[in-house]
């Protein structure tokens, strides 16, 4: 089984509508990029367990190898313009 980056995207998107999400990546390692409000309030390890929530069966199945995330809130993005 295998998967790309618009297909993890669309994943990430239907589980978290209310973010700004892209992926990059090919084979099975991909990065996630993702700005949203659902992360408010998380640390860093609650945010990522967030997404692999939603990628855990691709991770499981060996179609995702690696994956590496940047997850900020709309205020820590608008912070770094």
């Amino acid at each position: 089984m295998t998967i790309d980056a618009n297909q993890i995207k669309a994943l990430l998107d239907e589980q978290l509508p209310d973010c700004d999400i892209t992926v990059q990546g090919e084979g099975a390692k991909f990065q996630v990029f993702a700005v949203g409000d659902t992360f408010s309030g998380l640390n860093p390890v609650k945010r990522q367990q967030k997404i692999y929530q939603i990628l855990n069966p691709h991770i499981a199945s060996g179609a995702i190898h690696a994956v590496s995330m940047r997850l900020m809130t709309l205020a820590e993005r608008a912070a770094q313009l």
